[in-house]
């Protein structure tokens, strides 16, 4: 495994290998878990070469807060990748991906970003788009993989690659869960134990509205989870919100089966945490 902190150095290594090898590209923001390594066994099975990026970014956090506490642990991670054949990591400094005083680039997102994380987060995914932009220019990847869980943010990066002109085919990967069901996420490591257990509920209701979705209509399954996160006082609910798959609007009606997604975001203690399930 080839470890890169430079990307003049890891673009020179990339111009050596020719343009016949088919390049995998997984970004990431470090504290590593199963969810990551599915996206990297993905890529290895389906391209010649895995790069994953390990930076954790600082225009898509809009709670300053929330950047300085992100779990990291470099060591652990770049074994993890080592241990899963990983052939590339790339871990820049910020100076290496950001001229001094730069910020996020003003992207248009054709509505995609109106909602949920987009109304939560102000400049959220502006940040978003101004890495993975860069990141793509940078390694100029065959495939990228991301996983299904940041579902609003898997939709707006297929949308601007695609409205850039970048020759990248974005794979979606499905959510990896623990066994109670909640989604694996970086910010798990941040969960007590006790609060790790409470945060089950989450995937729960997701399945609870799959499964209403069948028989009753959008009100009541809103009525429903409102009154499901009004009688437990351990998680605070910041948004619930069932959308069209295509334009992650809030819909009326439920659609065709695979049109839809129901997406959530909680706070457990000062844990943001989120999810979906499309239906």
């Amino acid at each position: 495994m080839r470890i890169f902190k430079h990307q003049s150095d890891l673009k020179r290594f990339l111009d050596s290998i020719g343009n016949e090898t088919a390049i995998g590209f997984v970004p990431t923001m470090g504290a590593l878990h199963e969810g990551h390594i599915s996206l990297i066994t993905q890529s290895k099975l389906e391209t010649d070469i895995t790069i994953c990026s390990i930076f954790v970014n600082p225009t898509q956090f809009n709670n300053l807060s929330d950047l300085e506490n992100y779990p990291r642990n470099l060591d652990k991670d770049l074994e993890l990748l080592n241990k899963y054949e990983c052939d590339l990591v790339y871990i820049p400094e910020i100076n290496d991906i950001y001229s001094e005083n730069e910020t996020s680039k003003v992207f248009e997102f054709n509505g995609l970003d109106q909602y949920m994380e987009g109304s939560s987060r102000t400049g959220h995914f502006d940040g978003v788009a101004t890495i993975v932009e860069k990141l793509f220019r940078i390694i100029l990847p065959n495939k990228a993989y991301f996983g299904q869980k940041d579902l609003q943010q898997l939709q707006i990066i297929k949308f601007i690659t695609k409205n850039l002109s970048i020759p990248v085919k974005i794979v979606s990967v499905s959510t990896k869960r623990e066994s109670s069901g909640l989604a694996m996420s970086s910010r798990n490591e941040l969960l007590k134990p006790e609060e790790k257990i409470n945060a089950a509920l989450i995937y729960k209701t997701l399945l609870n509205v799959k499964n209403l979705s069948k028989t009753k209509d959008i009100n009541y399954i809103y009525n429903e989870i409102e009154k499901t996160y009004n009688r437990n006082k351990l998680i605070d609910l910041d948004y619930f919100n069932i959308v069209s798959l295509e334009t992650m609007k809030p819909i009326s009606k439920i659609g065709e089966e695979g049109t839809n997604a129901a997406c959530i975001a909680v706070y457990i203690s000062s844990i943001r945490l989120i999810d979906n399930i499309i239906f």
